[in-house]
């Protein structure tokens, strides 16, 4: 059963990083299992490593937008902002650069927003519903917050109003992830014992479009 801030047995493992309403649920591509596949040169991955709850094989970080809506199941979404990184998806994947390397090759995963909370079973159709009115998708946002060069258009449509208030509530939490992502190096050094916590496990698969871990 998906709920307006998680999923039933599958809840997030740090509430300082992650959940709240504009990040209930996580969704990761197997595409970009694939890809990262092939540039780590790694066989061992498994769906829901990646601390996702829906893994799919569509929707692609360059195509799906802020704002953008779906139904999968009896729920529906709403996409609201890239993942913002931290340290533990390195020790997640025993990969100690894959923080920076998700937004570094702008493949981060994005987030959902529960709309409406409904049963989703593996073989749920993935279905659009409504675009997101700024046509933002989750790659430019990912690339305004950590990549340079950015164009005119792309910075006039985030701070268009409409888009601007839709996102302001982002760019505030992405702040606060990187001063706690300071703390925790500072903490690291002094030799804190850094644990991962437990994390999202992933849920069975989700669609003909959707796999889950």
């Amino acid at each position: 059963m998906v709920r307006r801030l998680n999923i039933d047995g599958d809840g997030q493992g740090d509430l300082v990083g992650h959940g709240g309403e504009h990040r209930a649920v996580y969704v990761y591509q197997i595409d970009s299992y694939h890809y990262w596949q092939d540039q780590l040169g790694r066989n061992d991955f498994t769906y829901g490593q990646f601390g996702e709850n829906f893994t799919v094989d569509a929707l692609s970080d360059r195509e799906v937008c802020i704002g953008d809506r779906y139904r999968i199941g009896g729920a529906l979404f709403e996409v609201t902002q890239p993942r913002v990184t931290c340290y533990r998806i390195g020790i997640r994947m025993n990969e100690s650069r894959m923080a920076a390397l998700l937004t570094a090759h702008g493949r981060p995963g994005f987030y959902f927003r529960v709309l409406e909370e409904g049963d989703v079973e593996a073989g749920d159709e993935i279905e659009p519903v409504a675009p997101g009115p700024e046509r933002m998708s989750v790659f430019d946002i990912n690339a305004l917050l950590y990549m340079p060069g950015h164009s005119r258009d792309q910075l006039e449509r985030a701070t268009h109003p409409g888009a601007e208030r839709r996102l302001a509530w982002f760019f505030r939490g992405a702040a606060r992830a990187t001063a706690q992502r300071g703390c925790d190096k500072r903490k690291r050094r002094a030799h804190c014992d850094v644990r991962a916590g437990p994390g999202m496990v992933g849920v069975p698969p989700v669609s003909g479009i959707a796999q889950g871990a």
